[in-house]
């Protein structure tokens, strides 16, 4: 992928959609970060249809160890692996806690710490609740950057780097939700939408579906 067939992509989906949102619903840095962390292996809908009511109830860390383990598990028991989620939430409570005053941290190393806190996760608080250019790949995002031709990599790290070297810097705070997006909506797994697709012209992928 060339740097001028990346950024006519990437001027595409911003005319498309220009200021893109997480599908996420949350009203502080903390509840995004519980959000996401209960959104691996989950829908964006499913995890909010939990934490309409639980946000009301816990919208910060002291309230969430409040409700104790069985009070946080029914809340969240409609999402796929609620039991582990549920740990890992308290223990990152309990960590933002005692170590960050109750507050969410803006850095990489110490988000990455709290129990249940991947890179995909940190990279979604830092560029969502903070604004940082950080790139987040789920599945979505690998299988879009591959199938385009935007690059070709093995595993979701080599994706992040890869991107975040090719996009200018003009398009990157939004990228993550550019792509998430586009992944999810049009270019699907099974059947992408090739015939309203806006990028179809610069997409390298040989196997277009047709109208």
């Amino acid at each position: 992928m060339t740097p001028q067939r990346c950024r006519r992509i990437f001027e595409a989906l911003r005319a498309a959609n220009p200021e893109p949102r997480s599908e996420l619903r949350y009203h502080s840095p903390f509840e995004l970060l519980i959000a996401v962390m209960l959104s691996a292996q989950a829908t964006d809908r499913s995890v909010n249809l939990a934490t309409a009511e639980l946000f009301r109830a816990a919208p910060t860390p002291e309230r969430m160890l409040e409700l104790g383990l069985a009070g946080l598990k029914r809340h969240i028991r409609t999402i796929g692996l609620y039991n582990t989620k549920a740990r890992n939430i308290l223990a990152t409570c309990r960590q933002l806690v005692t170590q960050h005053a109750g507050q969410v941290p803006r850095e990489r190393e110490a988000l990455e710490a709290l129990p249940g806190v991947g890179r995909k996760t940190a990279n979604v608080v830092l560029n969502v609740a903070f604004g940082e250019p950080t790139l987040a790949v789920d599945t979505h995002v690998f299988r879009v950057a591959n199938r385009t031709g935007l690059l070709r990599a093995e595993s979701p790290r080599e994706v992040e780097d890869g991107l975040l070297r090719l996009i200018p810097p003009e398009f990157r705070l939004h990228a993550h939700h550019w792509l998430i997006l586009h992944g999810r909506y049009i270019c699907k797994a099974r059947r992408p939408e090739c015939p309203r697709c806006p990028i179809r012209r610069w997409c390298e992928y040989p196997h277009k579906t047709p109208a």
